[in-house]
């Protein structure tokens, strides 16, 4: 099961755009997908409009279980094989600016309650994921923190403007600083987003990011095209919108995936006496 969170601590550069399109590009590929929540916003789960759930991501975090995880999932409306984990307003009540260890794992812990092998899906009544994406609120407390900890990779989402860089700087050091909880967690890399070719401004930040991050910038930069927004607005995946503009936008977001599904099962197959950190 890849486990992934997409997290930048500024809002409105397209973190859940970007959790959008990864589901998208899997249920293309055939991957069972999970989509959990954990933006106070709700935006993910408002765009994949699950079925509605006795309970939510808020209460799931608050007492951590396999009954209370299976009664927070719901399928989306794209289909049988993206789940959404339902976001609330009310997981903000969670958000502590200095959470515990405890508090930190709980992600983690529900996490360990999905199935990793056939035989126990009926066991829980929870379905077996081969990808789990972690749509994360825009600020460093409980909830990305607990995100961090969960996961094995991130993917880092900035705009090329100057408060979006420095909004993805706090998050590779979020990062960084989270390790000491989950040591096999690694940036996936730096994905620029709604980049504009005949920006001087654009052209500037896209460099800066490169100076500051060398190789764990992307070399897909995400363009910015209006049919995101039609897609999102319609309620489908951008791989179902059928426009020019679309499916560029798409072909990146499958490039991502498959990095992702990459990353995991390099790390699965490398011999345990040779793991080291990636750069």
């Amino acid at each position: 099961m890849h486990v992934t969170a997409v997290l930048s601590l500024k809002g409105g550069v397209g973190k859940t755009t970007v959790v959008l399109g990864l589901a998208g590009s899997a249920l293309k590929a055939g991957l069972r997908t999970l989509v959990i929540d954990l933006d106070p916003q709700g935006n993910a789960t408002t765009a994949l409009e699950p079925e509605p759930t006795e309970t939510t991501i808020a209460q799931a975090m608050e007492r951590p279980s396999a009954a209370i995880l299976a009664s927070s999932i719901a399928q989306s409306s794209w289909g049988e094989e993206v789940d959404v984990l339902v976001g609330s307003e009310d997981i903000e009540r969670h958000n502590h600016p200095d959470p515990t260890s405890q508090r930190l794992g709980r992600l983690a812990q529900l996490l360990s309650a999905l199935p990793r092998d056939d035989d126990a899906v009926s066991a829980t009544g929870l379905a077996k994921y081969d990808l789990v994406l972690i749509d994360c609120p825009p600020s460093l407390g409980l909830l990305t923190g607990a995100a961090l900890v969960a996961v094995d990779r991130a993917v880092l989402v900035t705009e090329p403007t100057i408060f979006a860089v420095s909004g993805v700087q706090r998050a590779f050091e979020a990062v960084q600083a989270e390790r000491e909880h989950n040591p096999d967690l690694q940036p996936l890399g730096v994905l620029i987003n709604r980049y504009r070719t005949r920006s001087a401004e654009h052209e500037f930040r896209v460099g800066e990011l490169r100076e500051l991050f060398g190789p764990l910038v992307l070399n897909a930069l995400l363009p910015d095209r209006t049919a995101v927004q039609q897609a999102q607005g319609a309620g489908v995946p951008i791989q179902r919108w059928d426009t020019p503009g679309a499916r560029e936008i798409s072909g990146q977001f499958d490039a991502l995936l498959g990095r992702i599904v990459r990353a995991r099962t390099t790390r699965a197959h490398r011999p345990r006496a040779r793991q080291a950190p990636e750069a």
